[in-house]
């Protein structure tokens, strides 16, 4: 449980199964606070990643309730549903970029899609600006992703997903497969990001626990399909929860190996 702030993203009782027998969410109970980085970890198959996709209204639950803002997105109807995935951002695991599109063309593509109220130069204006906010030199915003590297295609992947201004900005796996000095500059990019969007909430799904504790206000462990463990680093090196003090001894020894 977070303290007193205010909340982004709730989590009540949360049931997911498909197949009627085995949940692979049971019972999640969760508080993601606005404005905070809340990192989520856990061993493979405890559910991270069916946890975002209900986040972004991808999955439906069996049974519960996810509501952001205070809006219950489990009983939304998809038009109103697509509307309000507005406020969110994605940088998936790979980028996933559009190959046949330049670095500009990527960025501009969620603009164009939901703000036909603005002409191309000035989608073109705000595509402009994310790559720069992300770092990227202007000489390459004419390249297509195969022309770039690893690191290069993260940002243009985090230009996109900041393109509408969004409220919540999701991380699924952003350094999984990258070196460390590679991840590292990941993880700069998503605290450098958080810090100059004001009242940003950022959800980061990482494999990596040394930077799960370096960026994470919060962190939340999942286990079986539930909250083993939700605070701050401080109570995960402090915890008597046997689990998740091997989760976190043999996470940190294998991390600096």
């Amino acid at each position: 449980m977070v303290g007193k702030e205010e909340i982004a993203i709730e989590c009540i009782d949360l049931k997911k199964t498909f197949n009627d027998k085995d949940y692979v969410l049971n019972g999640l109970n969760l508080q993601i606070p606005k404005g905070k980085i809340t990192v989520l970890i856990g061993f493979s198959g405890t559910g991270k990643s069916v946890l975002m996709k209900h986040f972004l209204g991808l999955e439906r639950p069996s049974s519960g309730q996810i509501k952001v803002f205070d809006e219950d997105i489990t009983i939304m109807p998809d038009e109103l549903l697509t509307l309000f995935r507005r406020r969110f951002g994605v940088l998936f695991q790979n980028a996933a970029l559009f190959d046949d599109l330049t670095v500009i063309d990527n960025v501009i593509f969620p603009i164009k899609e939901h703000r036909i109220d603005l002409s191309r130069a000035e989608r073109t204006e705000i595509a402009r600006e994310r790559l720069k906010q992300v770092g990227l030199d202007e000489k390459d915003f004419g390249k297509l992703p195969s022309e770039l590297s690893g690191g290069m295609r993260k940002r243009v992947g985090l230009a996109r997903a900041i393109a509408l201004d969004p409220e919540i900005l999701f991380y699924d796996e952003p350094t999984t497969g990258l070196d460390p000095i590679m991840t590292e500059m990941v993880d700069n990019l998503i605290l450098e990001t958080h810090k100059h969007r004001e009242g940003l909430t950022s959800v980061v799904i990482t494999h990596d626990l040394s930077a799960a504790f370096r960026i994470g206000d919060y962190v939340a462990m999942l286990d079986k399909g539930k909250i083993l463990l939700h605070g701050t680093s401080k109570d995960f090196f402090e915890t008597d929860i046997e689990l998740v003090k091997r989760f976190v001894t043999k996470g940190l020894h294998r991390g600096e190996s």
